[in-house]
């Protein structure tokens, strides 16, 4: 249907040829190509044809009209011989024949008809030699020459129609008088369009439009409007010219060109300095071109006879001789008073052209600057325009034909040029940061996939070498116990650390003591990557912070005084404003794929929800090039070179607040919004977690029956205590005492443990482990106080004995003590301690007897107190390294000589490596440990 409708269009319907492009494909377009050419080809058959068919006749006529001329012409020149003769018998003067004129004057009169003559017809080679030499004065006055050649020998045509006698005796001026009327047309053309180049000197500048004003009659003022209207129209022609064969670059530059240009040649041409005002010095601009030349073109006095029309040609030919004094001095007149511009008037034409040229350069120069698409190629443009305007023909007057022209300054990169090119930079960057977010976007998506494919087929007997980046990711300490050559720089061994540049802080080992894993290093450095190519692009528009050489030096000064670079603050804040909406756009992303995952997330996307973390919780470090590009080059370099916030915290103690710029607050608000979402993907993965582990413990602690409950029984203690008896002897009994917790709990402490230490528990961020441990807690406590209302309202369960119930009681104190709160948050009144755990230990020591419990409390409490000191190093990251420890000699009832591990006061990487106190912390570690008993002791 569409090819008929292409067959059926007629070349007349063909208005615009882009929208023929933009309706048919290409065979469409062919098809209509041939058939307008068979149409062509139809037509020219046809035209053929009638020609032939009618030349006969077409000869027929030519011959008939051809001799009826001739007759006319014969008849009106009879009539007019007999109207003359007539004439001279009415005045009675009898007629003269020529030969009775003295021979000398009638020779005379012939060579000066002659010569007039032999000069017309030698005018129009000279004037077609002046034209193509683009002198188009010495045209204009030769071809007014011929005007007055014309009117001196009656050349024109009777008001009947007939021709004079001297056409009559010369046919060959006949052809000569036809050629003539044409030159006028031609030089205006070519003097016009030599208005429009930009490469054109002001003399000829000048001298076209003197050529323009003899042969239009015109006045300055009109000579003006025509030299504005040309350049207007050279301005349209730049901006509308094909792409092809040309640059964007070169077409701005030229139009620069043409602008600064005109401006120049307006003030060599038509500017007078007022009356009175000193004459210019050598050196500067010369100005009135239009008015000397006219004047000197026009003018009648004896001063001016050297400049004649056929001055020069005077002594190359003998016959110049007998040409009459109205030939040899002619001088072209100007009909019009040529009047000088005044300066107002000036002013108010050019400032109106500039006006609306500013509204024309804006739209086509916008349209050029489409095509750009990189911030080096906009910044390559805006040098090469600097270049122009800073050369010494154009920066040396400026500012004074500005002045004396415009009666102000005028900067064309400010006025015409700066917020066009600052509105595409600031697209350029809204385009590419959108990019780059939709692509980090796309590969979130990506990893998030993978993940879940990796995670839904992990089993033990999988092979751990398929999908190495995702495996890390789900079991984040085989990357971390792995080795690889990358781990260290080959240097480490004898660089300092002081040395180590950013090469060795970005090496494998440093990205596993911070649980970085590869598929997170790679999301990150495909971000920083091209995060760094659009922050190299654009320190090609910014200014160069390299001002070692005198170069260099020179050419910032020039810059800064010239305004090249006023633009850079919002070129920056369009790179920032770009780079935090594709951080936001990707934060967005993320907290979407969290939603999904919450509230009650699988065990197969908690790897998605830690690797979405870790990515939100790194991006700031790993990302560099963002930093930079939000707080800007200089202050991005300050803000690395002062060191760690801790560091910059202990130096800001005793100083003022200092303040904070508009950059620095909004990338702090960017961090807090990276670590509120990486925070929020932690706690999606604790509450999973904690809800995973803490159903098992549930329904062990809540078993039924015996046989469930001795299962998971663990070793007592015999104890022998002394005591007084009622007569006073000193009696000794044996008690049993638990020294383990129950399986189930230490099974929930291991298993806690495990998956802390399998995603990298030591780079977690200590708000999100103590979440993780008070959610098992607080759900712990839970599970207990269930159990007290099973224990109470069930008929038929086991009952609660005393044995039992020590073990319940250790078993909590143990996981109280162990998952609860640290000491400096309980100094600070971050956290409160449960009110259900005093509940519950009440509960418990109900089943105990009173005596018994009074008995059993301090061998209970150094019993736990030992176990949680065996413990600490097992668990590692659960107990933290602020621990309160007790040393041997500080145990009163311990008689075996038991070994502990003294850990780190000091949070360290790894929390499951045990290191050696110094002399000096013994102290403290003793006065924490009499503390830990006081905890204990509730």
């Amino acid at each position: 249907m569409a090819d008929n409708q292409t067959l059926a269009m007629r070349v007349s319907e063909i208005s615009d040829p882009a929208v023929l492009f933009e309706r048919h494909n290409t065979e469409q377009i062919r098809r209509i190509e041939r058939k307008i050419r068979g149409e062509i080809e139809q037509k020219k058959e046809e035209l053929r044809q009638m020609v032939g068919e009618r030349y006969r006749d077409l000869i027929d006529a030519a011959d008939t009209i051809g001799e009826m001329r001739q007759c006319s012409e014969s008849v009106v020149q009879f009539i007019q011989d007999l109207h003359q003769y007539c004439h001279r018998l009415k005045q009675g003067r009898p007629v003269q024949s020529t030969r009775d004129q003295s021979p000398g004057l009638w020779k005379e009169k012939f060579y000066t008809m002659a010569a007039q003559i032999k000069l017309l017809l030698e005018i129009p080679e000279r004037i077609w030699s002046a034209m193509e030499a683009s002198q188009y004065l010495q045209a204009t006055q030769l071809y007014l020459l011929c005007c007055h050649l014309h009117a001196l020998l009656q050349l024109d045509a009777t008001a009947g129609g007939h021709y004079t006698p001297v056409l009559a005796r010369f046919p060959i001026l006949v052809r000569q008088v036809s050629t003539t009327g044409h030159f006028r047309s031609t030089i205006l053309l070519d003097s016009k369009s030599l208005l429009q180049g930009r490469a054109v000197s002001d003399q000829a500048i000048a001298e076209a439009l003197v050529s323009t004003m003899l042969l239009e009659d015109s006045s300055p003022r009109q000579a003006l409007a025509g030299f504005l209207l040309a350049r207007k129209a050279s301005i349209h022609k730049l901006l509308n010219q094909p792409q092809h064969g040309t640059g964007i670059k070169a077409q701005v530059c030229s139009l620069v060109e043409l602008l600064v240009t005109t401006l120049f040649q307006a003030y060599a041409v038509f500017y007078l300095p007022p009356e009175g005002s000193p004459k210019p010095g050598e050196g500067t601009l010369s100005c009135g071109l239009l008015f000397s030349i006219l004047e000197d073109v026009t003018s009648t006095t004896p001063a001016a006879r050297g400049r004649r029309v056929l001055h020069e040609e005077m002594s190359t030919g003998s016959w110049f001789k007998y040409l009459p004094p109205s030939i040899t001095e002619f001088q072209p007149v100007l009909r019009t008073l040529a009047q000088p511009i005044q300066t107002e008037q000036l002013r108010d034409a050019l400032q109106q052209w500039i006006d609306t040229c500013r509204e024309d350069i804006c739209r086509g120069v916008g349209g050029l600057l489409v095509y750009v698409k990189s911030l080096k190629g906009l910044a390559a443009i805006r040098d090469a325009v600097w270049d122009l305007l800073s050369t010494d023909s154009i920066s040396q007057h400026w500012s004074t034909v500005c002045q004396r022209l415009l009666d102000r300054p005028l900067a064309v990169w400010n006025d015409f040029l700066q917020q066009l090119f600052l509105q595409r930079l600031q697209t350029i960057t809204k385009e590419e940061t959108g990019a780059i977010s939709a692509t980090s976007v796309q590969l979130l998506v990506s990893v998030l996939r993978d993940l879940e494919v990796q995670t839904s087929h992990t089993s033990p007997g999988s092979n751990p070498g398929s999908g190495c980046g995702s495996q890390f990711e789900v079991d984040v300490a085989s990357f971390l116990w792995s080795e690889s050559p990358g781990d260290l720089p080959g240097d480490a061994g004898w660089v300092s650390v002081a040395q180590r540049g950013q090469r060795h802080h970005g090496s494998s080992l440093a990205m596993k003591t911070q649980a970085l894993t590869p598929c997170v290093q790679s999301f990150c450095s495909s971000m920083d990557a091209k995060l760094k190519a659009r922050l190299d692009d654009l320190q090609c528009y910014l200014p160069s912070q390299v001002t070692g050489s005198s170069s260099g030096a020179k050419e910032n000064s020039s810059a800064s005084t010239s305004g090249r670079f006023t633009d850079s603050p919002a070129v920056e804040e369009a790179l920032r404003e770009g780079c935090v909406l594709c951080t936001r756009h990707i934060l967005s992303a993320v907290r979407h794929q969290l939603d999904t995952t919450s509230p009650e997330p699988s065990p197969a996307v908690l790897s998605s929800v830690l690797f979405m973390g870790r990515l939100c919780q790194s991006v700031g470090q790993l990302c560099p090039s963002l930093k930079i590009c939000i707080l800007g080059k200089q202050n991005g370099s300050e803000v690395t070179a002062n060191g760690t916030p801790r560091q910059g915290r202990k130096q800001g103690k005793g100083r003022a607040v200092v303040d904070v710029s508009p950059a620095q607050a909004q990338w702090a608000g960017l961090k807090a919004e990276l670590l509120s979402c990486s925070m929020e993907a932690y706690r999606i993965w604790s509450s999973a977690l904690s809800k995973m582990l803490l159903d098992n413990f549930g329904t062990a602690l809540r078993a039924e029956s015996a046989g469930a409950i001795l299962t998971t029984a663990t070793n007592w203690e015999d104890l022998e205590i002394q005591e007084e008896a009622e007569s006073g002897n000193s009696v000794t009994s044996k008690i049993r005492l638990p020294v383990q917790p129950s399986w189930y709990v230490q099974s929930l402490l291991f298993q806690l443990c495990v998956q802390v230490n399998r995603v990298g528990g030591h780079a977690l961020p200590p708000p999100t482990l103590q979440e993780l441990l008070q959610a098992c807690l607080a759900q712990a406590l839970h599970h207990y106080h269930s159990l007290m209302g099973q224990t109470v309202g069930t008929e038929g369960a086991f009952p609660m004995t005393q044995n039992r119930a020590l073990q319940q009681l250790f078993d909590l104190r143990y996981l109280n003590s162990t998952l609860g709160c640290r000491a400096e948050e309980v100094k600070s009144s971050r956290s409160h301690r449960d009110p259900r755990f005093h509940q519950i230990c009440d509960w418990l020591e109900t089943f105990i007897d009173p005596f018994d419990l009074d008995v059993f409390t301090p061998p209970l409490n150094a019993n736990l107190n030992r176990l949680s000191q065996r413990t600490s190093v097992l668990l590692g990251l659960l107990t933290g390294s602020e621990k309160p420890l007790t040393l041997r000699s500080s145990s009163n009832n311990s008689q075996e000589p038991f070994n502990i591990l003294p850990l780190s006061n000091n949070q360290i990487r790894f929390g499951l490596l045990p290191l050696s106190m110094s002399n000096v912390r013994k102290s403290k570690s003793a006065s924490r440990s009499s503390d830990a008993v006081h905890q204990l002791r509730f």
